[in-house]
């Protein structure tokens, strides 16, 4: 099926035994309706090119029976040669009005319902808009610095096998890299409007690229590089724009979790009512 989508996610890439290194993308249809597009090919020399943030992509897609979550699609094409870009909405002055009008016709500001519909097999809503009441800090920790050695030697002694999926070219299979893995974990703790305070992990790609070029910049100082990154989306985003998360949860942890969702993207347009001041 021949989709149309808005790219709004693109997530950090895990590693994935079944399909190697994987990225998880979801967008909105021209209808509104959310979707994930799951297993896309990480190869990191063109990630940040192969498309983009709030651009308009059309691609062949069918549902992902394997994932028992709605908005889950699969591309037909592994390899997206089959993808059509139409261009990206622009940020018109940093208010974004066009991109709000695709983005925000479903706002959630109640954790606990959105939670109840995740858990609720008849809407099994696990990606949405949420708009937090008040951010109260944002939290970095030090986490595991390497993937585990069993899924990385699974991967390289997998590589060879890529073939298996159509359409795959020998060059295509050679570009496949690791990723470094991010040796912290960033988070947002926020209260809705019900008062309930939370703390959700970011798994945003934009996130972990802050922190890398921070890193680099930083000369190799983590606290510093971490510091910035603290900066830029506690200081900046959550005190200065009109600021939404966007929510996924993971399937392994959909019925299971208490709270089965992360982070895994932001909408940061300019607050409206400071755009009308000038």
């Amino acid at each position: 099926m021949r989709t149309k989508v808005l790219i709004t996610v693109k997530a950090y890439p895990a590693l994935s035994k079944k399909y190697n290194e994987t990225v998880c993308t979801a967008g909105i249809t021209e209808e509104g309706k959310w979707i994930r597009i799951y297993p896309i090919p990480f190869r990191q020399l063109d990630y940040d090119n192969q498309f983009r943030k709030y651009e308009w992509i059309e691609l062949d897609l069918e549902r992902n029976t394997s994932d028992f979550r709605p908005e889950s699609y699969r591309p037909k094409n592994f390899m997206l040669n089959d993808l059509i870009s139409y261009g990206i909405i622009k940020a018109d002055g940093n208010a974004w009005f066009e991109r709000r009008k695709f983005v925000l016709k479903n706002i959630y500001t109640n954790l606990e319902q959105l939670i109840a519909e995740a858990k609720n097999k008849d809407i099994c809503t696990s990606l949405a808009v949420f708009k937090p009441t008040k951010i109260i800090d944002f939290i970095y920790q030090e986490t595991d610095r390497e993937w585990k050695k069993e899924k990385i030697d699974f991967l390289k002694n997998k590589k060879l096998q890529l073939n298996l999926f159509e359409n795959i070219e020998q060059n295509d299979i050679d570009e496949f890299e690791i990723v470094d893995k991010l040796p912290y974990k960033f988070s947002f703790k926020f209260e809705d409007d019900a008062g309930k305070e939370s703390t959700l992990m970011i798994e945003d790609w934009e996130t972990g690229m802050l922190f890398w070029n921070s890193l680099e910049r930083n000369e190799g100082n983590e606290y510093k590089a971490c510091e910035d990154v603290k900066k830029k989306y506690f200081e900046d985003f959550a005190k200065t724009k009109d600021y939404y998360f966007f929510l996924g949860t993971t399937k392994r942890f959909h019925y299971t979790a208490p709270n089965p969702f992360v982070i895994i993207g932001d909408f940061r347009p300019k607050d409206i009512k400071q755009e009308s001041l000038f």
